[in-house]
C-alpha cells in the first residue's frame, strides 16, 4: 500500500523508444489492457505493478533492454548475465566494478564509470551518444545501478548528490522520489555520489536470493519508490501505516517530537507540506483499490476520510484529471 504510482509522463516517456523503432504501442497497450487516454492525461498516474509490464512488455517487443534509447540494443538477458557475473564478489566494489567491465564489452553500450573523490565515490554516465529526448534511459541507468548496488548489500545506499547533464525537466519533481537527495541540473555529468565506506560492505545476496530478484528486474526497481532519508519520505511512511486514521500535522509533530512550525518549516525546505504528503498518498492508495475493484467508490471515500463521495470525486479528479470511475473503467 505505500507503493508510490508513477507519473503517467514516464509512460509516454518509455512509449517513445518503440515508436522510434516503428513498433505499434497501441496493440502494446491494447494487450497490456492500458487505457491510451490514461497515459495522455498529463496529471495521471499508474499502478507500479502496471508501469512494470509496459516496460517488460516493450523490451520484449523490441528485443532491446534499452527499450529503443541507446546506440545499440541489449539483447534481453543482458542484465540477468550481467548479475550472474557478480554475483559471487567479495564485496560491493568488486561486484560494480565487474558489472560495469561487462557491459563495456558491447559495442554502442552507455558507459559508466566509477571514480573516487577522497571519502566519496562518484559513478557516472556518458548519456552524450544516447537517443534519449525525455532522459529515460539516463534516468534507468542511475536508478537501476544505485537500486541494485543497494539490493546486493541489503542497505539502501545514501547517495549524497545526484547530477544531470541537462537542464531540469518539466517533470523534474519526479526526481525526488527516484533519487531522494540533494539535485544538481545542467552539471557537466550524469552522475551519483556516496560514501565510499559501501564499497567494501559484503553481499548479502545469493544465487538463491538472485532468481527471485531477477523474475522481474530490473523493471520493479524503476517502479518502486526509493524510500529515503528525508522528512518527507518518514512522514509518507508514518501516514501509510494506518490510513483510516489520518492524524492531523499537530498528532504528526508530536509524535516527531517537535513543533508544528519546525514540521512544516522542514517540509517547506524540501519543496512539500503536510497537505500535499497527504493528498498523494490518498491519491495512490485510491489508485490501488480502483484498479482492483475490490472495494465500493463509497468504500474507497470512506477510507480515504472523506466525508461524502462527491468530495472524493472532486479531489481525486484534481490530483489526477480523471474521476475515480472513469480511472476504474480505464484501468479494468
Amino acid at each position: 500500500m505505500r507503493e508510490r504510482t508513477i507519473a503517467s509522463h514516464f509512460a509516454r516517456a518509455v512509449l517513445k523508444g518503440a515508436h522510434r523503432r516503428g513498433y505499434d504501442t497501441e496493440s502494446l497497450l491494447q494487450q497490456l489492457g492500458i487505457s491510451p487516454e490514461l497515459i495522455e492525461e498529463p496529471r495521471a498516474r499508474i499502478a507500479p505493478e502496471l508501469f512494470t509490464q509496459l516496460i517488460q512488455g516493450i523490451w520484449l517487443a523490441l528485443d532491446d533492454e534499452y527499450l529503443g534509447f541507446g546506440q545499440a540494443p541489449s539483447k534481453p538477458g543482458s542484465f540477468a548475465m550481467m548479475c550472474h557475473a557478480v554475483i559471487h564478489c567479495r564485496n560491493l566494489e568488486r561486484a560494480l566494478n565487474r558489472g560495469l567491465l561487462f557491459y563495456s564489452l558491447f559495442p554502442g553500450a552507455p558507459r559508466l564509470t566509477l571514480t573516487h573523490e577522497d571519502e566519496w565515490v562518484r559513478l557516472s554516465l556518458d548519456d552524450a551518444q544516447l537517443w534519449d529526448p525525455d532522459h529515460f534511459l539516463s534516468e534507468c541507468l542511475l536508478v537501476i545501478w544505485h537500486r541494485f548496488g543497494s539490493w546486493l548489500i541489503g542497505q539502501r545506499i545514501r547517495l549524497e548528490q545526484a547530477t544531470f547533464s541537462y537542464p531540469r525537466p518539466e517533470h523534474g519533481a519526479e526526481y525526488d522520489l527516484l533519487f531522494s537527495c540533494p539535485l544538481t541540473f545542467a552539471a557537466g555529468q550524469s552522475s551519483l555520489l556516496f560514501h565510499s565506506r559501501y564499497l567494501h560492505m559484503p553481499l548479502l545476496q545469493d544465487e538463491r536470493t538472485l532468481k527471485h530478484f531477477l523474475e522481474h528486474s530490473p523493471a520493479n526497481l524503476l517502479s518502486r519508490p526509493d524510500d529515503g532519508d528525508s522528512l518527507s519520505s518518514r512522514l509518507r511512511r508514518l501516514l501509510s501505516r494506518d490510513s483510516t486514521r489520518w492524524p492531523d500535522l499537530e498528532a504528526v509533530a508530536a509524535h516527531l517530537h517537535i513543533s508544528p512550525q519546525t514540521l512544516r518549516r522542514h517540509l517547506r525546505e524540501e519543496g512539500s507540506s503536510f497537505q500535499e504528503l497527504k493528498d498523494q498518498l490518498r491519491r495512490d492508495i485510491a489508485i490501488y483499490h480502483l484498479g482492483r475493484a475490490d472495494l465500493s467508490l463509497q468504500q474507497i471515500a470512506e477510507q480515504l476520510g472523506f466525508s461524502e463521495p462527491s468530495a472524493f470525486h472532486r479531489a481525486f479528479k484534481k490530483w489526477t484529471g480523471l474521476t475515480p470511475g472513469a480511472y476504474r473503467a480505464q484501468e479494468n
